[in-house]
């Protein structure tokens, strides 16, 4: 879903009212609060918005608020039949972001009003029906208008069963996210659920304010006169007084929190990948809520010096809301997958926090996790892996499949004691994680040179990079090693990189060959394992590999002798029985499929694209759709009994209090079923048909970003090279200084991205990677987004231009 601006604004107080049920009285209270609006506050513009309606125009709730509160009253979309919304609109209904888009222009239009007219103003948005009853094309309301995220006076349900109905009610619209700020409920006489609400609620700290019962019904006049009196006299009372200036406060203690949060932050926050000092307040960015692939962000710290009430501040402010929409550029750091806020995933990790909290998993068991250890041994169809290991984030992961494959190293190879020296094998350039063992099996970087315990711990093999340069597929060797790589390829699609059985590795198996044979016969260096990240090295920079050089070095290593001898231990027989494509041989290798893997390029596995299958493969980031913390190092049965042994010093003794918990392993279940029927039901179609070979019945390789745009930014004199696979791109911009990491080269177009364009409400929070600046799309990002992105980073480039 592409973004709707957000809805926040000084001088406007925007809510939403959402009833329990059908008929319990929305719209009346919206009457009594207009009413008490207009009485308290004389001199504000007072609205009412109905976003969809049924039934007679002559029965319209907007007409009826303007009968009886002389207030404006709109409606956008009515129709004529008084039945659900989604059967009333079934000949032509409104799509969710038309209804979204058509509220948030009426909201600005409010806006627009009470600042031009130097004034405050209400705007109470009615929904229709309860918080769960279908809206035009289907979708849930509270689904429909959650990217709004308005505060919302729920109206409480005063009829029999109405108890439940209304706790229901708070439920479905706390689990998306909504703050709740008030309970409006009409008396229920001897059924006493205002009673009990009241002490529900107060557990929550949730006022609840009570309506008198409505006058009874007489002829029409009566009835007329009657209710002109009821909310002359209701509007006034000192309950509901209290709630209109509830609203009020509620409202400003919302925009002084968002503004205190950055220099608060500044004061008690250390964030991770930043140098403090001279760091200031107004370059830390405020999330008030996110929502599919969008953040809404609070721009800076704006002193205003306003009280509570608004009478002793008066603000001089644009039509602008005050919450800016942003782009999630980077994924947020490569975890979202089904976008931020996604009802089910909320709904799948309330379950299982109701269900099981945290249970320990140490000698135990419980669905999510066996049912998730199960869906990734199938999905990532790999015939070695045999175990599942549960740990919390990618690089903790990461120093279990090393533990695991120096462990299995060690014991084949009878090393002991000597094992303390034993290194892996790489690739430049790589990234594994911040904990000491995962740094270790990387080459010095500014991520790890200075930390005090950091000892790298093995070698790393140069390697050809593929990029898009001036619209063809390149495969460029590093600079001075020609001799060794061969010079550059050209490709006229990706699909023909990935083509092995047409390409000749011939120079790359000599190459790593001679490599090993002097690190081992000459220098005496020990090796344990080959760890690498298939396809991209993510925190390296983006770096596309030749998946070649890559597939090649899997196979050198398996092959090779050098890592047979000495040979001190045989196959165990569960390693014979299940045969020697099982069996791992040369030196264990391991996947780091943390960023790459789980559908990130594409497809549930990175590896697939290599057609070699590891003997270790580590998964995070998008397990669990981007909401909880988890991963799982899935392991052979070779490795596996590497550890078996009648000394429980040989276990592999790892773990942490929340290995597997039960929330994150649900989840993921159901963010891996949603993310595989987007593949099966063909969802990414309309993105594979951007990269399609028109002589070719099926395309290798394709991405959400289209082929037009990549090739634009190909020819662009400020780009050295373009990648663009999957979910991923990354644009690398000319640096002269060749320094990498440090580079600052691509900071000006990553903080143009950040400034709103005049033709465009929202921007783009990107990452970048020295001189890379990289985007990426969640697996749910809709096309109109994509082009929408591509527009703003053709635009902004093109701005920048010769600063870069």
């Amino acid at each position: 879903m592409t973004s709707v601006t957000s809805s926040l604004w000084r001088k406007l107080i925007a809510f939403q009212i959402y009833g329990a049920n059908t008929g319990v009285g929305k719209t009346v209270a919206c009457a009594v609060l207009g009413k008490a609006f207009l009485t308290r506050y004389p001199d504000w513009q007072i609205n009412y918005l109905k976003p969809v309606s049924t039934g007679p125009t002559t029965d319209a709730d907007d007409k009826y608020i303007s009968r009886y509160t002389g207030h404006k009253a709109d409606c956008i979309f009515q129709f004529s039949d008084p039945v659900s919304p989604h059967i009333a609109a079934r000949v032509k209904p409104p799509s969710d972001q038309q209804v979204l888009g058509r509220v948030s222009e009426e909201l600005f239009k409010h806006a627009r009003s009470v600042i031009t007219k130097g004034k405050y103003g209400i705007t109470m948005v009615e929904t229709a029906g309860g918080v769960l009853s279908p809206a035009p094309s289907g979708s849930l309301q509270a689904d429909l208008y959650r990217p709004l995220r308005l505060p919302v006076i729920l109206i409480g349900d005063h009829r029999l069963g109405g108890i439940a109905a209304t706790i229901s009610a708070f439920e479905s619209l706390t689990v998306r996210g909504y703050d709740v700020e008030a309970v409006m409920i009409f008396e229920s006489g001897k059924l006493g659920n205002t009673d009990y609400l009241m002490k529900f609620f107060n557990t929550h700290k949730l006022p609840i304010f009570e309506l008198p019962a409505l006058p009874p019904a007489g002829d029409i006049s009566t009835l007329q006169e009657s209710m002109v009196s009821y909310y002359e006299n209701v509007s006034q009372t000192s309950e509901i007084s209290r709630l209109a200036q509830h609203m009020v406060d509620r409202h400003f203690v919302r925009l002084k929190n968002l503004e205190r949060m950055a220099p608060e932050a500044n004061d008690v926050i250390w964030h991770p990948f930043t140098q403090h000092k001279g760091r200031a307040d107004n370059s830390i960015l405020t999330f008030d809520s996110a929502y599919g692939d969008f953040f809404q962000t609070y721009p800076s710290p704006q002193p205003v010096g306003y009280d509570h009430t608004p009478e002793e501040s008066r603000p001089i402010e644009n039509n602008a809301s005050l919450l800016q929409s942003a782009f999630d550029g980077s994924a947020s750091w490569w975890t979202q997958g089904l976008g931020h806020g996604n009802p089910e995933l909320s709904l799948a990790a309330a379950y299982a926090a109701g269900r099981y909290g945290h249970v320990m998993f140490a000698g135990a068991i419980h669905q999510p996790a066996l049912s998730i250890a199960n869906k990734m041994l199938q999905g990532l169809e790999n015939p070695r892996l045999r175990k599942v290991f549960f740990s919390d984030n990618g690089s903790t992961g990461i120093e279990v499949a090393i533990k695991m494959a120096l462990k299995a190293s060690s014991t084949r190879y009878g090393w002991g004691n000597d094992s303390k020296n034993v290194g892996i094998l790489g690739l430049k350039g790589s990234y594994h994680g911040d904990t000491i063992g995962a740094m270790d099996c990387s080459e010095p970087s500014t991520y790890n040179e200075k930390v005090e315990w950091y000892h790298g711990r093995g070698y790393w093999f140069d390697f050809p990079q593929v990029k898009m340069r001036k619209g063809a597929w390149v495969v460029e060797p590093p600079t001075g090693m020609e001799t060794n790589f061969g010079q550059r390829q050209t490709f006229k699609h990706l699909d023909e990189v990935f083509n092995f059985e047409a390409r000749d590795s011939t120079k790359y198996e000599t190459y790593i060959e001679e490599v090993l044979n002097r690190l081992i016969k000459s220098e005496g260096r020990k090796f344990g394992a080959l760890i690498m990240e298939p396809v991209i090295l993510g925190a390296g920079g983006m770096i596309f590999v030749d998946p070649l050089f890559q597939r090649t070095l899997v196979n050198v290593v398996r092959k090779l002798g050098l890592f047979h001898t000495p040979f001190k231990q045989p196959l165990a027989s569960t390693e014979i029985r299940a045969g020697a494509s099982s069996a791992w041989t040369g030196l264990p290798v391991v996947f780091d499929e943390v960023f790459t893997g789980l559908y990130r390029l594409g497809r549930f596995s990175a590896a697939s694209f290599l057609k070699v299958h590891p003997d270790i493969s580590v998964h995070a980031k998008l397990l669990t759709g981007g909401l909880l913390p988890l991963c799982t190092t899935l392991a052979s049965q070779s490795i596996f009994d590497a550890f078996i042994s009648d000394d429980k010093a040989d276990a592999l003794l790892h773990g942490h209090s929340y290995t597997a918990h039960a929330v994150g392993c649900h989840v993921a279940n159901v963010s891996l079923d949603k993310m595989g029927k987007l593949q099966q039901e063909k969802m990414w179609q309309i993105f594979q048909q951007s990269w399609q070979i028109s002589d070719s019945s099926s395309t290798v390789t394709w991405s959400m970003w289209s082929k037009e745009t990549v090739t634009a930014l190909s020819h662009k004199e400020q780009v050295d090279g373009v990648v663009a696979l999957g979910s991923v791109l990354a644009v690398s911009l000319y640096d002269e200084s060749g320094s990498g990491y440090t580079s600052d080269v691509a900071n000006n177009l990553r903080d143009a991205l950040l400034r709103e364009s005049h033709d465009h409400r929202w921007i783009i929070h990107s990452r970048v990677l020295g001189n890379v600046l990289y985007l990426i799309a969640s697996m749910t990002t809709d096309g109109e987004t994509i082009s929408t992105v591509e527009k703003l980073l053709l635009t902004k480039l093109h701005d920048v231009g010769n600063s870069l």
